[in-house]
Parts: C-alpha cells; sequence; structure tokens
C-alpha cells in the first residue's frame, strides 16, 4: 500500500522535502513507517524517540495500522459547544487585529472580554539569555484548525459560561514586537470563567496545536520544541 507522508519544522529540514509518498507492506503501523523512514533519512534517526505522528489528522500511537492512501504526518513536539456560541479558529500570515477577532465573538449578552496574545520578545533573560531577530512560525494546517476546535470544546466543557472564543494564530517570519496568537473569551461577566478559560487556551494550544517556531539570532538559529507528548485523552472525543 501507499501512504502519504509529510514533515514538519527541523524534520522537513532534514529530509529535504515536505512530503512524499511511502510504500508499505499491507499490515503496517506507524512504528513500521517510523523505521522505514529512518533508514530512507538517517537524518531523522536522532529524532525518532520523540517524534510525534498523525494519521489523517489526528494523533495516532506506533501501534495504530495504516491503510492505502493514509495522511501521515511526523513532527516535534509542539512548542488550543452551543450551536449559537460563536466560535472562530484561523492560521494565517496576515497581521493580527484584536478588534476584529473580537468582534463577533461579542453578543448582546456579553459583559466580559479577556483577550491573550503572545509577542514576539527581541531579547530573552535569565540562565538562557539570548537576543532574537526573529521568528519563523509554520503549522501544520488542517489539524491545527481540527485541534484548536478541539481546544474551543474543552472549554467550553470546563466553563459552560463561557460564549465567545477565538483562537487565532500568525505564522511566517515574525519580527521582535509583532503579535504571534491571539486567544479571545467572553462571558456576561469577568466572573465566569474568561480569565481562567483564555490561560487555558493558550498553555493547550502549546501541549497539541501543531505549530512550531524556529528562533534566528545572532548566535544562530534553533527550533524550539516543547516536552509535551500527547496522549489517548488528547484525542478529540467523538462528537459533534
Amino acid at each position: 500500500m501507499q501512504v502519504k507522508v509529510l514533515y514538519f519544522a527541523m524534520l522537513r529540514e532534514r529530509t529535504g522535502v515536505r512530503q512524499e509518498p511511502v510504500e508499505l507492506d499491507e499490515s503496517a503501523t506507524v512504528g513500521d513507517l517510523i523505521e522505514s523512514l529512518g533508514r530512507q533519512h538517517p537524518r531523522l534517526v536522532e529524532y525518532m524517540g520523540t517524534v510525534l505522528a498523525s494519521v489523517n489528522h489526528e494523533f495516532a500511537e506506533r501501534s495504530q495500522r495504516l491503510q492505502e492512501g493514509d495522511e501521515v504526518a511526523f513532527f516535534p513536539p509542539v512548542s488550543g459547544g452551543s450551536p449559537d456560541a460563536p466560535t472562530h479558529f484561523a492560521i494565517t500570515h496576515e497581521p493580527l487585529d484584536m478588534d476584529a477577532v473580537l468582534a463577533p465573538l461579542v453578543l448582546p449578552t456579553t459583559g466580559a472580554a479577556c483577550v491573550f496574545s503572545g509577542v514576539v520578545r527581541a531579547e530573552t533573560a535569565g540562565a538562557q539569555a539570548h537576543k532574537t531577530d526573529h521568528l519563523e512560525y509554520e503549522a501544520y494546517q488542517p489539524m491545527a484548525e481540527a485541534k484548536m476546535r478541539q481546544v474551543a470544546t474543552e472549554i467550553r466543557a470546563k466553563w459552560p459560561a463561557v460564549e465567545g472564543i477565538a483562537i487565532v494564530q500568525r505564522i511566517g517570519r515574525l519580527e521582535p514586537g509583532t503579535p504571534t496568537v491571539l486567544i479571545a473569551c467572553t462571558a456576561a461577566h469577568r466572573d465566569l470563567g474568561v480569565f481562567e478559560a483564555a490561560r487555558y487556551g493558550i498553555d493547550r494550544l502549546k501541549e497539541i496545536v501543531p505549530i512550531w517556531k524556529k528562533e534566528v539570532g545572532p548566535d544562530g538559529e534553533a527550533w524550539v520544541e516543547g516536552g509535551y507528548q500527547p496522549g489517548p485523552d488528547d484525542r478529540e472525543a467523538a462528537g459533534p
């Protein structure tokens, strides 16, 4: 059988390709595919212990059986309701406009909004102090938008009074001082979970939404990885 393999972040750089077809035995699993790719691309071997996999836009374990035509993506660890409740997800190259993101979330009953925005730092302090010239963001867009939807579903399960939710990530080259992401939550009152929901949204985005960044500075460039390994509980539950 043949599957379509996609690579992201440093895995794409190590293979030199964004995607490629791979021939496998009919009974092959994700683990078998990983072993095959390690032989085909020796520069990937050092990453195979921590690499994450998805099959058809959902996280997959190494034991999962593959089928003809599956889309299998490999990437490093990620560096996120009611039918009447407004919900918005987007991956964009365009500048982020907080007013435009917030406007559809404001209902006649809305009295509070909490917006979190990440911003590119020019300088990082602490034990690993360094300067940053710019960041380069990329995303596995179909899966990223699906996992953003999952984050919104989780928020509404934890804070049912939250009305509107928006999760918008900018990708491409971003200079210091540039907003990178917006997480917006609205509710009738500030005490109904909007602060906690927005915090949960950005934390969860960094765990399960496949978006990565490369830091470029005077000392060189490096992809920034997280340490979170998604498990069975991070798969989206079946439902509407």
